[in-house]
């Protein structure tokens, strides 16, 4: 393995260790110390302070059972994110963030309070499943694949259908700022990979 995979391997473990680490170290002092206060830095919609939600709401988890299922798929799609280019992560992740976020206060339930990382997971597989469509080149073809293969039954996600306490909104938007990830970085990456 070259020195320069290793550091490029090396930074991406870091990066996704680091998420995961404020993913559960939130969690926990949400549950021990704060009993829960901190959920209320979800996504309010229709509320001005539910904003900062845009910003607090994709590491906050209602539960540990909410956050363990968030974080297998965090962690895995994550790095598929970050397979051709690290920088596509950050730029992917603050799409999705904005985005769904955004959509969520917009078109969420009025007295509601989301959270949770799937609206990042949401993005990821938006980016992943459209990126061999934008990005035409074989590797990113065959990576839209394998996402479809591992992950295409959580695109039922994104209906209002996907269950009570389930944010559906957060998935969809989550999952159309990830697509518009993928289109905005294909102009790029179209023909170098």
């Amino acid at each position: 393995m070259s020195h320069k995979l290793r550091n490029k391997l090396q930074n991406q473990v870091i990066i996704i260790t680091l998420f995961v680490a404020i993913f559960w170290i939130l969690e926990i002092l949400d549950k021990f110390v704060f009993q829960g206060a901190l959920d209320a830095y979800g996504i309010i919609p229709h509320n001005v302070i539910g904003l900062r939600g845009i910003l607090f709401a994709p590491f906050l988890h209602g539960s540990f059972p909410h956050l363990i299922a968030n974080t297998i798929p965090f962690i895995f799609l994550s790095w598929l994110v970050m397979v051709q280019q690290t920088s596509d992560f950050f730029i992917v992740t603050g799409l999705t963030m904005l985005i769904g976020g955004a959509g969520v206060w917009l078109f969420g339930a009025p007295n509601s309070v989301h959270i949770g990382a799937s609206i990042l997971i949401f993005g990821y597989l938006g980016f992943l499943l459209l990126r061999g469509y934008f990005q035409r080149n074989l590797a990113s073809i065959a990576l839209s694949v394998l996402v479809l293969t591992f992950y295409g039954s959580a695109i039922w996600g994104i209906l209002p259908s996907a269950g009570p306490g389930i944010s559906w909104q957060g998935h969809l938007f989550g999952f159309l700022g990830g697509v518009l990830g993928a289109k905005l970085i294909a102009t790029e990456k179209r023909y170098y990979y």
